[in-house]
């Protein structure tokens, strides 16, 4: 019986799983990023594999899910959060510690591809899964297999502008990466916050704002109108460039349940068709999506 090993690499805690060939998980475990510690990092996943496989008395096909992705130019590492691993040849590195092949992917692929797989977008022939949370990310699974993309960027659309509207705030609000207006600025969990903080001088974080607004309050309700309108307006790009049957949530943010209400009508106005049959949907798997994806890289 095959044996699917999935890592999710994030910055603050290295997860492991092992699937059997349904999809039936066999072993969970984490530990702590060894923060700032390329070396430390690598030795911490090389580690879990070989426990996991001395767990379970057999060897399992390994994929990787990372804050970032792999460069196709060079095999080193780009655009990660975890800042040790820029510039990194990490699956060299650990291809040779575990003496295998392995399969990295943007951890937002691999969200994408477990919910394409066997979560709520199990049945569409094209899923488009987003993060909605510190940052903000996406992933794009064709017939159950990611979307990579010429410059292994496909789906991100993070760092594409928010379409713009008359009456929008001018100038608009500063991105990390260096440009202004990024769709991230706005829809992340800080960017939301943020927002807020403009409009009314109230520092709140994201999570204080949508339980504010479900008991009342005017300005948070207005904030996440504001919000939902801006998603719509994002998303609607999306939809009208691959046409998704399924947008899949994930991220802190994807857990406040008026979204899934109230996007169809925000995007409408702005998508090119006379109806919007793209469902919106959480995710089955949770916080799992990520490293069971990683393990399916397999499939």
């Amino acid at each position: 019986m095959s044996l699917r090993i999935g890592i999710d690499l994030g910055g603050t805690k290295i997860e492991i799983v092992a699937l059997d060939e349904q999809g039936t998980e066999l072993l969970r475990r984490r530990v702590d990023t060894p923060q700032g510690d390329y070396l430390g990092t690598v030795m911490a996943v090389a580690g879990l594999v070989e426990a996991a496989e001395d767990e379970l008395g057999r060897r399992g096909s390994v994929g990787i899910g990372i804050p970032g992705a792999e460069s196709l130019a060079t095999g080193l590492i780009k655009n990660a959060n975890s800042t040790c691993l820029i510039g990194k040849p990490l699956r060299r590195d650990l291809q040779a510690l575990l003496q295998r092949e392995l399969r990295l992917a943007n951890d937002a692929n691999c969200f994408a591809l477990s919910e394409a797989i066997d979560g709520s977008g199990r049945d569409a022939e094209i899923v488009f899964g987003i993060i909605l949370g510190t940052g903000v990310g996406g992933g794009i699974v064709m017939r159950q297999q990611v979307l990579v993309g010429a410059n292994a960027i496909a789906g991100e659309w993070g760092h594409n502008p928010l379409p713009a509207l008359p009456g929008d705030e001018h100038p608009p609000p500063a991105c990390y990466c260096g440009r202004r207006a990024c769709i991230e600025a706005y829809l992340s969990g800080p960017g939301l916050s943020a927002d807020h903080a403009r409009h009314t001088g109230i520092h709140l974080d994201a999570a204080t704002i949508a339980r504010d607004a479900e008991k009342g309050d005017a300005a948070c309700e207005a904030t996440l109108r504001r919000y939902e309108e801006r998603l719509g307006r994002a998303l609607a790009g999306v939809i009208n460039i691959l046409d998704p049957q399924v947008v899949v949530f994930g991220g802190g943010l994807s857990n406040m349940q008026r979204l899934y209400r109230n996007l169809p009508e925000r995007c409408a106005p702005h998508v090119f068709s006379d109806t919007v049959r793209t469902r919106f949907l959480p995710p089955t798997h949770g916080d799992s999506s990520g490293v069971r994806g990683a393990a399916w890289l397999w499939s």
